[in-house]
């Protein structure tokens, strides 16, 4: 992205962050990125395009990562932690773009709107295939299901931008691991518990009898 690009990109930021999209014209933007008009026309075709790729940016980043995880490890729960990890990262990354896309995701305008739900669509698909992945594969419970599984996990870090901040106690580092955990443990299929389940069953039809 070139260096005037992204001064304008980054000044949208913290202007529409402050006054919501509707309270910031294309001559505040320019004014406060220090460009023209003709500067700003010259890298994003209106500011409809300019929240797009605000949204665009963080998203794509996401489904690169989710994809990479699918493609490049083999075990459901190892490509599950890495798009947990990843996706986690985002928040840390992106959390400007994040704030704004909260805020204003809905002023997005035909086709823009379309191509990010493409997109987040695709994300979401790539999560509930690993989950069937996992349920098929005897490493994930096989009693979850596998859309609810999928946005239990996507809510969960989803909300992260409520509460995460850079200077926090946790590194993001660290919070992706703790979600990671959380989240494996949550779906990973344990024969020590299915043991004593089975044994809790037996106890309690006994009992019946």
């Amino acid at each position: 992205m070139g260096q005037l690009k992204d001064t304008i990109l980054q000044t949208s930021l913290e202007l529409f962050d402050k006054y919501g999209y509707h309270g910031v014209a294309v001559n505040q933007i320019v004014e406060a990125s220090g460009t023209s008009k003709g500067g700003f026309y010259h890298h994003f075709q209106s500011k409809d395009e300019l929240l797009y790729v605000i949204h665009d940016q963080f998203i794509t980043y996401a489904l690169e990562k989710a994809t990479y995880a699918v493609q490049h490890y083999e075990s459901p729960p190892k490509r599950l932690e890495e798009v947990v990890r990843s996706f986690v990262k985002v928040f840390d990354i992106y959390k400007p773009y994040i704030s704004v896309f909260y805020q204003e995701s809905t002023y997005l305008k035909p086709p823009y709107d379309h191509k990010i739900k493409q997109k987040r669509a695709a994300f979401k698909q790539i999560i509930f295939q690993v989950v069937e992945e996992g349920k098929q594969s005897g490493d994930f419970r096989s009693e979850l299901p596998v859309e609810i599984t999928g946005m239990a996990i996507l809510g969960m870090v989803n909300w992260t931008y409520k509460w995460y901040q850079k200077d926090g106690e946790k590194t993001i580092e660290e919070i992706a691991d703790i979600f990671a955990n959380i989240i494996l443990h949550a779906v990973l299929y344990d024969t020590r518990q299915n043991v004593k389940r089975t044994s809790n069953e037996a106890l309690f039809f006994t009992k019946q009898k």
